[in-house]
């Protein structure tokens, strides 16, 4: 497993940390650097109908030429290239920049960003290449857990930083290491987005390309025992159904966990089997 980056934890204040921010620039400066020069393979092909012109393949043979962002997301996103590293690391350093903006008009496809980073299979590049890959995502991982309003939503990045690096344990380990109130509130909205899942004992993302279904499994009962020991779940019944247009029960108060103060959301769900109907109320825990 991949050790964690040390994650620095400044003041509380308005926006991204200062601190943070400074790494995140100073990882996109290195990503543009590392990746200076690069070009995908000569004779690197692409279907003229479904994906784009031959003009549009010859800039990518082109070292460090700007792309129009639809032509950028068609070339990050197709699956069926030759040499999917090659191309990825042609693009890198505008498609970081990108990443880190929330992806503009594509946000749509965040999902499809994490497979991307995988299927170059970017841990098997040269050290500087990389390592220079590797911090870039802690970087953004850590200024998106101490933003209050970050572009791409932890509930969203944290899929695809464990897709592209296929292990989600180093970023809960970033998470279980910091000692702030934005942190911790931003734990709180991934419960409110996944809870439904994991009480159904699914991992809260599709993971078709990653992971097999052992895998999977493996991944979900590790985020199930971390999120069982970061956010201790209280029961409470839901009003109504999720996504019915009126919220449910919750509370949000402080547990202390290992030495620091965590929020808990507070929920059941119906459980069909209760006798005398469609959904008594019950507690359930995550396993």
């Amino acid at each position: 497993m991949t050790e964690p980056v040390p994650v620095p934890v400044p003041e509380l204040g308005r926006g991204a940390a200062p601190a943070d921010r400074a790494r995140l620039d100073r990882a996109l400066d290195r990503l543009a650097v590392t990746f200076r020069g690069m070009t995908a393979r000569a004779d690197e092909a692409q279907c003229e109908c479904h994906w784009g012109s031959p003009e549009e393949l010859a800039l990518l043979k082109l070292p460090d030429t700007e792309l129009d962002l639809d032509l950028l997301h068609r070339t990050w996103s197709a699956p069926d290239w030759s040499d999917h590293g090659a191309v990825l690391r042609r693009v890198l350093p505008q498609f970081a920049r990108v990443l880190t903006g929330g992806l503009g008009a594509y946000a749509y496809d965040i999902d499809k960003v994490g497979i991307s980073f995988h299927r170059a299979a970017w841990q098997q590049w040269p050290a500087p290449q990389s390592a220079a890959v590797r911090e870039f995502l802690h970087a953004w991982w850590a200024h998106a857990l101490l933003n209050p309003d970050p572009a791409v939503p932890v509930h969203e990045l944290l899929p695809l930083c464990a897709e592209a690096s296929a292990d989600i344990g180093p970023w809960l380990a970033v998470w279980d290491d910091l000692r702030h109130p934005v942190a911790d509130r931003h734990l709180t909205d991934m419960i409110d987005q996944w809870e439904w899942d994991l009480l159904e004992d699914a991992l809260p993302w599709r993971s078709w390309f990653v992971w097999s279904e052992e895998e999977t499994e493996a991944v979900r009962t590790e985020l199930t025992a971390w999120l069982a020991r970061e956010a201790p779940h209280a029961s409470a019944p839901p009003a109504h159904p999720p996504n019915s247009g009126t919220p449910h029960a919750c509370s949000a108060s402080p547990t202390p966990t290992a030495g620091k103060t965590r929020t808990h959301h507070a929920t059941a769900t119906p459980d069909a089997a209760t006798p005398g109907g469609a959904g008594g109320p019950t507690s359930r825990t995550w396993r």
